[in-house]
Order: C-alpha cells, then sequence, then structure tokens
C-alpha cells in the first residue's frame, strides 16, 4: 500500500495479530508501519492477557507507548513502575526492560523508528531481529 502522497484511515482490525514469541499471552498488530508506507515511525498495539507479561530484554530502538486499558509493572533499568489507562511511557534503546500485567487485558500501543530491532532476552541471551 503505496501511502507516501496521501493520507489514509482504515480498521485497526484490518491489521493482523500475531502472538509474540517472547511474551506470555502477549500478541501484537502493526497498525501502521512500512508495509503501509510509513517512512519514520511504525505503531504497534500490543494486548496482554491474564497471567501475561514479557521477560526482561533489551532493543536496539526505543520505543514510546501510551496504555490503552488496563494495569501492569514495567521494569525500566532498575526502576520498577505500575502503569495504566492513559499513562505514557518511554523506554530509551539498550535499556533492559520487561512486563507484568497486573490487570487484564492489559493493551497499549507503541511507536518505535522504522530501524532494524534487534531484541536480546537477558535471562536466556537469546536474540532475534525483528521488524516494527
Amino acid at each position: 500500500m503505496d501511502t507516501s502522497r496521501k493520507g489514509f484511515v482504515r480498521p485497526a482490525a484490518e491489521a493482523e495479530f500475531a502472538e509474540v514469541r517472547a511474551g506470555t499471552a502477549t500478541r501484537s498488530q502493526v497498525l501502521l508501519g512500512p508495509a503501509e508506507g510509513m517512512p519514520h515511525f511504525a505503531m504497534r498495539r500490543f494486548v496482554m492477557g491474564e497471567g501475561g507479561g514479557m521477560p526482561r530484554h533489551t532493543n536496539t530502538v526505543e520505543h514510546e507507548q501510551f496504555v490503552l486499558r488496563g494495569r501492569a509493572r514495567i521494569s525500566i533499568g532498575d526502576e520498577r513502575f505500575e502503569v495504566g489507562p492513559e499513562d505514557v511511557v518511554f523506554i530509551p534503546a539498550g535499556v533492559a526492560h520487561d512486563y507484568t500485567v497486573l490487570e487484564a487485558p492489559f493493551e497499549f500501543l507503541c511507536m518505535v523508528p522504522n530501524l532494524p530491532d534487534t531484541i536480546e532476552l537477558e535471562s536466556s541471551g537469546e536474540r532475534g531481529r525483528t521488524t516494527p
């Protein structure tokens, strides 16, 4: 879909959900990204269910997030935060972070630059390359 010269509107439901392999009870959608012709950023939606979360990991790109619903405990570096609806979260590139769902579903938007991203799980040393 080439959107470089015009705007558009589409239902979010048109973006398919995918299970997040590293997570527990976690899935995501790429709402806007390179496939839609976004030149700079990707917008993703994450939904974490009961008992869900993501283990401690790092990414090579920064994350800007907006919490839509639910509650979670997020560790960023050495700090822990409890977040809920209307909270905004910034995670710098290369800083270890994790998520533990406190009230499901925990749902947030996550914006990242359209750059190669490598995720590294802290506990296993597992690495994987992701795209927005």
